[in-house]
């Protein structure tokens, strides 16, 4: 109760009820341009994305545990046309308000990189990709759903809800393929993740220094709040980057220790009862 209190009181302080509110944010919704409520970290939107991410999460997994195979196949395809619509939107978007910049738009942030290998994983199940998603996907859109980069545009603007829809999303994916699909983790898979991610962070970092970015921000700190600037200056926050992947890493692993991998079936997609195969 109090959280819906808190919404409604942010659409009242910010006019949302006004009769011209639809016609004024229709405008606001998409301009580079935009003079409207700015993202406040933990405000009332931020926090009812949140939950909403959360309730969706719960919902796919109780229903998809009590689906058919080809019911699951209809939620895969489904859940990776919408990560790749939202990316392209973004990009989109990008290009027509000109700030479409090769430092800023190439999909190599933690995030983007997961929502395509999401998507392809969806309608093509892998259990490599399976653990990326899991261990990648899950950290990663954690943190950036705590601290979204979404500049200064708050809802309803497309770039608020473009990036929590985007983190959500990941994280949806992420906990399906563990709690629907049957996919589990061991210490191999922990190994291979931390170690990929390193290499990847090492080629991105030396792209940044080639072409100018900041790519996963490896070369600097982000321009929003983060948990970085609890941190001290570049480079070492990196080393504290390190400490804490490998932790999330481990902790995510933690609900697996110890179990032996379920059973696999030869033949047909997985399901909540036919795991990937695992190492």
């Amino acid at each position: 109760m109090l959280l819906v209190w808190n919404f409604v009181s942010w659409s009242l302080r910010s006019d949302a009820i006004h009769p011209l509110a639809p016609a004024r944010y229709m405008g606001q919704f998409w301009t580079i341009d935009y003079s409207g409520d700015p993202f406040e970290l933990f405000g009332a939107p931020h926090i009812v994305v949140m939950v909403v991410v959360a309730l969706i999460s719960i919902a796919l997994v109780v229903r998809g545990r009590r689906i058919d195979t080809e019911r699951h196949a209809a939620i895969r395809r489904t859940l990776a046309a919408l990560l790749v619509l939202n990316e392209v939107l973004w990009h989109v978007w990008a290009a027509t308000e000109d700030v479409y910049t090769i430092q800023e738009m190439l999909p190599l942030h933690l995030c983007s990189v997961m929502v395509w290998l999401s998507a392809y994983a969806l309608v093509r199940p892998n259990q490599h990709l399976y653990e990326l998603m899991y261990f990648l996907g899950v950290a990663g859109s954690v943190q950036a759903l705590l601290t979204p980069d979404a500049g200064i545009f708050g809802f309803p603007h497309f770039r608020f809800l473009q990036t929590m829809i985007s983190h959500g999303l990941v994280f949806i994916v992420g906990i399906y393929v563990v709690a629907v699909e049957g996919y589990r983790p061991t210490r191999q898979s922990v190994v291979r993740v931390f170690l990929g991610l390193n290499l990847y962070a090492l080629a991105v970092g030396l792209l940044n220094a080639a072409i100018g970015s900041n790519y996963l921000y490896v070369n600097g700190r982000p321009p929003t709040p983060s948990v970085i600037d609890l941190m001290p200056a570049w480079p070492w926050y990196l080393l504290y980057l390190e400490v804490i992947a490998l932790g999330l890493l481990a902790l995510l692993y933690l609900p697996f220790a110890g179990r032996k991998s379920p059973a696999v079936e030869q033949a047909g997609e997985p399901t909540a009862s036919t795991a990937v195969v695992n190492d």
